[in-house]
């Protein structure tokens, strides 16, 4: 499992795992069922503390992305469908927000970046 720390983010470290974990579950890179390194593991791959990828570990389940069984593990939780669907329209829509926002100080009108997302979206219906 690749997780990129960077100690120049002002993101916690802890939120920097749990936000790249999250998102390869997300994505389907880290399926249902999949384990996840021990929390020792991975703070020794990433030289952190366990306290820190056990707090990341625990925001993780908390939200329902992972479950933990003593004595065996942490595993990816099943998703359900219409709350994976939830979060990336959440994601997508704080995305366009900050699209829109600079558009607005830039002089963008509405119609300009209609035409934007238009030609944008329909590039990506093509791959």
């Amino acid at each position: 499992m690749d997780i990129i720390i960077s100690n120049s983010s002002g993101e916690p470290i802890y939120e920097q795992i749990y936000s790249q974990i999250k998102g390869m579950i997300m994505t389907g890179a880290l399926k249902e069922g999949d384990a996840l390194p021990s929390m020792r593991a991975l703070a020794l791959a990433l030289r952190i503390s366990v306290i820190t990828t056990k707090r990341a570990y625990e925001e993780l389940e908390r939200d329902g992305f992972i479950e933990s069984f003593t004595g065996k593990g942490s595993f990816v939780k099943g998703q359900n469908a219409e709350l994976l669907r939830e979060e990336n329209l959440r994601q997508t829509e704080e995305l366009l927000s900050q699209a829109c926002s600079k558009a607005k100080m830039c002089g963008i009108s509405l119609e300009e970046m209609t035409e934007i997302l238009e030609m944008i979206y329909g590039g990506y219906e093509d791959e």
